[in-house]
């Protein structure tokens, strides 16, 4: 007989998200419902005042973990994960875990510190992220009741800075949650429950859900959830979708744009659309490896860029963590930099439950999972966690990162610069796109081949 369980499901990009499902032997009977809910505004805690600074090295850390371990499976493919909706996903999951299962999930994804105080650091990086009250509604399934955070940061002429984060939370009709799981989500993620048959109306709901992470992503992950993966036995989704778009302080000019060879980690030379600015950027160069600051426009954000020597990026991806990523950061100076720099999109969709079982989550997916936490009385017994899907997108262009309308912010002109430094990324590198005020990783990624999709 089926086992009841919980299907979580992440999706990142230039946007990113998560989202669970819980299912179940025999489904309940399917009510009505109440009315569709309007979609409420963000709730952040006024209480933020809590340890962030653990958290984000111990995101970053697990994101770097994952990205070390996809390479493993692949080691000549470009690979982009967002660590922050992860963290944000697994962080709501946990609030509904006992026993071995929460022991589990916390080691794996690095949390710290854990239980009340891990939510009341979610709410606190969020607070410190550039978010305000979104303005659309949400696509909802029976009554998806949702937040959106929408930030814009940057000039007058546009959003030259936007992160767009949005949690939600759908559940089975009539299924017996938790009344302290569901308070802690919406307490310390702004994730309302809403409604929804999954019981009857599987795909349907499938629809629905894909639709809300396709208008967060601003239709950058169309479809999170592919066909079948939400069915009759589902009792729970939860969701996170971020989408961050953001322009260069320097933008790079088109025309000095010029096809450059690229050699990838096989040794095949491409040749690829490189773009070439010279400016004053944070540059550093750590026994042979390359690190450059790319600042959005607002600098409250950037792209660091990680360039190894030719023959070692494999032994440099493996030993890099958070507290080696703080000591390069920490070595960079602003000067004059030449950039050279290939243009490259990519998406990655990729199913993670294997990988985190081998990262640690030894029992959420097994018989042994304890999601006690979830539900009231028998309707937990069965519970676990099923697949855990992760999607990501990312575009850089002359003007920025997932294109976006021109703009600049003009550097203070210095005299008597020392010779400019070079930073020619003609090899694989990786990147991480980071929140500056509070190093928080949003994304990370590595380009092993700019020319592949």
């Amino acid at each position: 007989m089926d086992r009841r369980h919980l299907l979580a499901s992440l999706a990142a990009a230039g946007a990113a998200g998560l989202a669970g499902c819980v299912s179940a032997d025999s489904a309940p009977s399917a009510g009505t419902g109440p009315d569709p809910a309007s979609v409420p505004e963000t709730s952040v805690p006024e209480d933020v005042d809590a340890p962030t600074e653990s958290y984000v090295a111990g995101n970053a850390d697990f994101g770097l973990a994952l990205l070390d371990r996809l390479a493993d499976d692949a080691p000549n493919q470009n690979r982009f994960v967002s660590p922050y909706s992860l963290g944000v996903a697994l962080a709501m999951t946990y609030a509904g875990t006992r026993g071995e299962t929460r022991t589990n999930v916390a080691e794996t994804m690095r949390f710290s510190p854990t239980g009340e105080d891990l939510h009341r650091s979610v709410a606190a990086l969020r607070a410190a992220l550039p978010l305000g009250d979104g303005d659309e509604s949400a696509p909802q399934t029976t009554t998806g009741e949702t937040t959106d955070e929408t930030g814009e940061t940057g000039n007058e002429d546009g959003a030259a800075f936007r992160f767009v984060g949005a949690n939600a939370l759908w559940g089975q009709e009539e299924f017996p949650f938790r009344e302290a799981f569901l308070g802690t989500l919406e307490r310390h993620y702004g994730a309302g429950l809403g409604r929804a048959d999954f019981a009857e109306t599987p795909d349907e709901a499938r629809q629905a859900i894909n639709g809300w992470v396709a208008d967060r992503t601003r239709e950058k992950i169309p479809e999170l959830f592919p066909e079948g993966t939400i069915d009759h036995r589902t009792r729970l989704v939860l969701a996170n979708a971020v989408y961050f778009r953001a322009n260069w302080a320097e933008t790079f000019d088109e025309e000095d744009t010029e096809p450059r060879e690229f050699t990838t980690l096989d040794g095949t030379n491409v040749e690829a659309p490189t773009m070439h600015q010279s400016e004053r950027f944070p540059f550093a160069d750590v026994d042979g490896v390359k690190v450059l600051e790319l600042p959005y426009a607002g600098e409250d954000a950037d792209m660091t860029l990680l360039l190894p020597p030719r023959d070692e990026f494999r032994e440099f991806e493996r030993g890099l963590d958070a507290a080696r990523l703080g000591e390069l950061l920490d070595a960079t100076e602003t000067r004059e930099v030449e950039v050279r720099l290939p243009k490259f999109e990519f998406r990655s969709s990729l199913e993670l439950s294997e990988r985190l079982e081998a990262m640690g989550m030894t029992t959420a997916f097994t018989r042994s999972a304890n999601l006690d936490g979830m539900a009231d009385g028998d309707a937990d017994a069965n519970l676990k966690l099923g697949s855990v899907v992760h999607e990501a997108y990312v575009g850089v262009d002359e003007q920025g990162t997932e294109a976006a309308a021109a703009t600049g912010v003009e550097a203070e002109f210095t005299a008597a610069a020392p010779d400019p430094a070079t930073f020619a990324a003609d090899r694989p590198f990786l990147f991480a796109i980071r929140h500056r005020p509070t190093n928080a990783p949003l994304f990370l990624g590595r380009v092993a081949d700019p020319t592949a999709d």
